[in-house]
């Protein structure tokens, strides 16, 4: 004979783990995070490092800034002779792989600024990740000459 709340309990308990899952925070980690101040500019790029110290990949998808109306991760490359950035949609990570965003790679473009950045001052970056989780990322801006 059957317990009437067994399904009702084992479902419960399946959907209890699935959500353990999902919050446990993201092995990704962030470290030297910048912005490149340019005066009287709404627009900046960010650069930083990215480590993955878990055993899966990790697959960013996006990045926002409460400071700015748009984000993208973009890659500045050199076509004969001419510089060009295009967009990425999601940047993959490697289990145990670090990825550096630097001035003539891969960067995240910040539009729209809601201000001009002042050298000195800290930005918020929210990195996005596939699966739902995030990682806030503080980069602190410098001057237009350092990088």
């Amino acid at each position: 004979m059957r317990h009437p709340l067994a399904l009702p309990a084992f479902c419960l308990t399946l959907l209890a783990g699935s959500l353990s899952l999902h919050a446990q925070p993201a092995a990704l980690s962030a470290r030297d995070a910048w912005i490149r101040a340019i005066p009287g500019s709404d627009v900046a790029a960010a650069y930083l490092t990215v480590h993955n110290g878990g055993t899966q990949p990790i697959l960013i998808v996006g990045v926002r800034s409460p400071r700015a109306h748009e984000a993208m991760i973009h890659e500045t490359s050199l076509v004969n002779g001419e510089s060009r950035m295009r967009p990425h949609e999601h940047v993959a990570l490697a289990a145990g792989g670090t990825l550096r965003l630097a001035p003539g790679g891969l960067h995240i473009m910040l539009h729209g600024l809601t201000h001009t950045p002042a050298v000195g001052e800290d930005l918020v970056l929210v990195l996005e990740l596939a699966g739902g989780s995030t990682l806030t990322v503080s980069a602190r801006v410098r001057p237009l000459t350092d990088g």
